[in-house]
């Protein structure tokens, strides 16, 4: 009987050798791709004549960076993952789960409802108006956006580069009725949801017989359409100098936060003024829109819509074989997944104060789909943490002002935001190819329900 070969790395002497020589490549590669970027920077002398400024200190920190990281990984991470793995598959499966793992959404809830109240509590009431702003509001801002992305893309499998092109409707059409017709945000928020998922149902129907890269170049020339109807058509949307003075938002009518109106907030309860307010107010209120989404979309995913979505995801043929309409199928999906779209563009007009084009370029789909894959397609827990990472992290940059005493005074880190948010997309990918949270758990099953694990399923299909 021949003896089982063993797939786990070499240990001792080899792998050290084999971690030294991936380490050396990974200093060229690094090299080559840093050298024109970051070691060499160009600028003006005082005759106004172009020079180039050498960065050689800063591109060997980039390169050992890179060196010692590989290093590490093919030394380390990478063996201690492939015995974590092996422990875990040899475990039992139907251990018991944690108290954490069973009640996190439940736990991760109440931590977004308590989080102005200890931040207030923290920095005080002006204080807290960055962290509730920049982390807590725009946080929500692209949850919400990811979560109605994955109606499209994770629930129906269809890829959608254009759902910028949603989220500018919503935010054009409440920034230009509230402007114009003076009516009630209470009023254009649905207005907008249902203006959006009618602009979604158009889009679906001159894609109904298109998949795959064909199906993504049309959404994106879509997503493209939009953004050059807003910047050309200057008459209604003021073209590339946008839309201002847009209305705020109020209580349901009861208390304004505008400073000169009598039944301002601030005023009613004797409160000092403070922008603080307004702030929080929308933050409360665009987590609720976002535990909406949550709420619809796992509401759909149990009735019949949503297991036809899973099923065109899954193989459209065998999809039609089984009578499903995949008209029907995929234009609510589009429509549905581009209302929640409109929604959050409603609530990025109230909060912004001001709308432009320059706001809705490709880069935000781009961000979006990434939020969606990362997380992992279908998953909403995955989706909001990797929100959470990938927007909350690309704010932190701009707190970490001490990285200049390390790159120098000239280095700005919000700068180099797209470069790690690159790489942290490939390590990740490397790392969970399907996303943070891989494992799938179907809404139809027999006698008791199973996650599916992303290992049983092709790649790039789960």
């Amino acid at each position: 009987m021949a003896n089982p070969q063993s797939n786990t790395p070499a240990a001792g002497p080899s792998l050290t050798a084999q971690a030294l020589r991936e380490a050396f490549y990974a200093g060229l590669v690094s090299l080559g791709l840093f050298i024109l970027f970051v070691g060499l920077k160009t600028d003006q002398n005082i005759r106004n004549e172009l020079v180039l400024v050498q960065r050689w200190g800063l591109l060997a920190i980039f390169i050992g960076v890179a060196m010692v990281g590989r290093f590490i990984t093919v030394a380390y991470l990478r063996p201690y993952m492939a015995a974590r793995k092996a422990t875990r598959d040899a475990a039992v499966a139907d251990t018991e789960e944690s108290f954490l793992k069973r009640n996190f959404s439940k736990l991760a809830v109440l931590a977004l409802v308590l989080f102005p109240p200890v931040v207030i509590a923290l920095s005080g009431v002006q204080g807290s108006l960055k962290w509730v702003d920049n982390f807590g509001i725009q946080i929500l801002i692209y949850v919400m956006l990811g979560w109605g992305l994955n109606i499209v893309v994770g629930l129906a499998g269809l890829l959608d580069l254009g759902y910028v092109a949603f989220y500018a409707v919503g935010a054009y059409s409440y920034a230009l009725l509230a402007s114009t017709f003076g009516l009630s945000f209470w009023i254009l928020l649905p207005l907008a949801g249902i203006l959006a998922a009618f602009w979604g149902m158009i889009l679906g129907f001159p894609v109904l017989r298109l998949k795959g890269d064909y199906l993504a170049i049309v959404t994106l020339a879509f997503g493209e359409i939009i953004r050059l109807v807003l910047i050309n058509w200057t008459d209604v949307t003021r073209g590339t100098f946008g839309v201002s003075g847009i209305p705020k938002a109020t209580f349901f009518g009861i208390w304004s936060f505008d400073v000169s109106a009598p039944n301002n907030f601030a005023k009613a309860f004797g409160l000092p003024m403070s922008s603080a307010y307004y702030k929080i107010f929308l933050y409360y209120l665009i987590l609720a829109l976002a535990l909406l989404t949550a709420y619809v979309t796992i509401k759909l995913r149990r009735m019949p819509i949503g297991r036809a979505w899973e099923a065109l995801r899954e193989d459209e043929i065998a999809c039609r074989s089984l009578g499903i309409n995949t008209v029907t199928t995929k234009l609510t999906a589009f429509s549905i997944g581009a209302m929640f779209g409109g929604f959050a563009g409603s609530f990025f007009a109230v909060r912004q104060g001001f709308v432009s084009p320059e706001s809705f370029v490709f880069l935000e789909s781009a961000i979006i789909l990434a939020i969606v894959v990362l997380g992992g397609m279908g998953s909403l827990i995955g989706i909001a943490v990797a929100a959470a990472l990938m927007i909350g992290g690309t704010e932190l940059l701009r707190e970490m002002t001490f990285l200049k005493a390390v790159f120098g005074p000239d280095f700005t880190p919000e700068l180099y935001r797209m470069l790690i948010f690159g790489i942290a997309m490939v390590v990740v990918m490397v790392w969970k190819p399907r996303g943070f949270v891989g494992s799938r758990e179907p809404t139809a099953f027999l006698y008791e329900r199973k996650a599916v694990s992303g290992s049983f399923t092709k790649e790039g299909h789960g």
